[in-house]
């Protein structure tokens, strides 16, 4: 009985990772908003309540931002409920974990806890740290001066100088300001010239009180772009013939693989095919990036990738399954010595490639194992339907009968969490499923999937989380400086 509850445990871990990494509460293709909130609502309370440390743990996984946040919330709720050794661990775990997460992200936490009533000793300290730790004090102040104002009160804080104090709780506008970026603030009610020293999202409301066009506005304010805000507006900033926003090779290059497959979905198709060569030299790059040392390691590797009507995602999360799979697409080419991808639609032109008709996974299942593969990697929402499930009768037949030795190692990664069954969508239960949010995590979670093969271990699955934590806890290595 012992072992039975210690699968059953491992089990439970392991579904919520596969949660943690690909829900976000959002609308996906075959669940509503509110399914994907309560389904992932009831995961978040049962593990907590069961397995407090596996839990905190997973701030040191692959998990995307917003369970992060959620995680956090309920660590800090429910403080009383932790060994003085949990919490130490869970300290820490927290103040590495909000040092990654969007510092908008982390002001909404913030809001939440305090409408929350959540006030105690920790919660202030964890807030404390935070905001000593933020390198541009003043870029807060202007930026989210209102969660910045909440949160200092919540937390019964001081400002980090006594003129960040005056422009947050004083008068709403002064004589002037010693700080450059505060004194900007203060003059761009006044003078339009003044909103072009102010960052990107702060200048856009000056610019609208001040009924400046939005191609002049535009063309001015591109010296102040990030790289991410200078690729997000390109496309509006051409058609209002404001160049200077463009962005180089160089920039798409240096994108994050799957944010730059987004983009590039974005564009017309003509566009794509005008500029080919250009975005396939980005994503070929970026890949690169991603695969680092391990690129041409894997050996003889196919891949059989979604591009179904269901990866056109949602309202809420446009192109995003499919944006995944192309990412995984470039990755594995890098990863592999030889790569053979296979697409769902059978088109071969991946730059192309747009969410169309039925999912013939079983079909592309056989041509990929045809090729011999010693890694076979599966990026699908699970949704085997032409004809449904033959996919998981190929992978049953080839696990036991054909290569029972395991000389293929095949891997379902499920970009979408399925709401009605607490976890993503399986293919067959002889083959390990893991959740992927972004394709830079694709190396991980293929190590990771091993755990997920129904055959998992609670002891070897707890050493696995405690090393991942170690390593995400150590210091960074110093810079080199020569």
């Amino acid at each position: 009985m012992e072992g039975y509850a210690d699968l059953i445990a491992a089990e439970d871990v392991l579904l919520f990772v596969n949660a943690a990494i690909t829900a976000t509460g959002q609308r996906e293709f075959h669940s509503s908003a509110g399914e994907q909130q309560l389904s992932l609502d009831f995961l978040h309370e049962y593990v907590l309540g069961n397995y407090r440390e596996p839990y905190a743990a997973a701030l040191a996984l692959d998990i995307n931002d917003h369970n992060a946040a959620l995680i956090v919330r309920r660590l800090l709720e429910t403080a009383a409920d932790a060994t003085p050794e949990q919490r130490s661990t869970e300290g820490r775990l927290i103040a590495r974990r909000l040092q990654l997460l969007p510092p908008q992200r982390v002001y909404r936490l913030f809001d939440a806890l305090r409408r929350a009533r959540v006030n105690n000793r920790r919660t202030r300290a964890v807030l404390r740290d935070w905001l000593a730790a933020r390198p541009d004090a003043a870029l807060d102040a202007v930026k989210y001066r209102g969660a910045l104002k909440r949160a200092l009160r919540h937390a019964h804080l001081p400002p980090a100088a006594p003129e960040l104090g005056e422009f947050l709780f004083g008068a709403s506008l002064r004589g002037r300001y010693t700080t450059p970026l505060l004194d900007s603030w203060q003059r761009a009610h006044y003078t339009k010239a003044a909103l072009y020293e102010l960052p990107y999202t702060v200048a856009e409301g000056f610019a609208r009180s001040h009924r400046i066009p939005r191609a002049d506005f535009l063309a001015k304010i591109a010296p102040n772009l990030t790289r991410l805000e200078r690729l997000r507006l390109q496309e509006n900033a051409q058609r209002l013939g404001a160049d200077a926003v463009r962005s180089d090779r160089t920039d798409l290059g240096r994108m994050p693989l799957t944010r730059l497959a987004l983009y590039v979905l974005a564009l017309p198709p003509a566009r794509r095919a005008e500029h080919r060569a250009e975005l396939t030299a980005a994503l070929r790059a970026a890949a690169r990036r991603t695969a680092g040392s391990e690129a041409g390691t894997w050996g003889a590797v196919a891949a059989v990738l979604d591009d179904s009507y269901s990866a056109a995602g949602s309202g809420t999360k446009r192109r995003r399954p499919l944006a995944v799979a192309l990412a995984c697409h470039y990755l594995l080419e890098a990863l592999a010595e030889r790569y053979t991808p296979l697409w769902t639609s059978g088109r071969t032109d991946a730059l192309l490639a747009r969410p169309h008709g039925a999912t013939p996974l079983g079909h592309r299942i056989i041509d990929a194992l045809d090729t011999a593969p010693a890694r076979l990697i599966i990026v699908s929402d699970g949704w085997d339907n032409a004809p449904p499930g033959l996919a998981a009768e190929v992978l049953r037949v080839w696990r036991t009968r054909l290569d029972p030795d395991r000389r293929t190692s095949v891997v379902h990664l499920n970009p979408v969490y399925d709401a009605d069954g607490f976890d993503v969508r399986r293919l067959a239960p002889t083959v390990p499923t893991a959740g992927l949010r972004d394709a830079e995590d694709l190396p991980a979670l293929v190590e990771f999937a091993r755990f997920a093969d129904g055959r998992t271990d609670l002891d070897e699955l707890t050493a696995h989380l405690a090393a991942r934590t170690a390593r995400f806890l150590a210091p960074a290595p110093p810079e080199d400086t020569r």
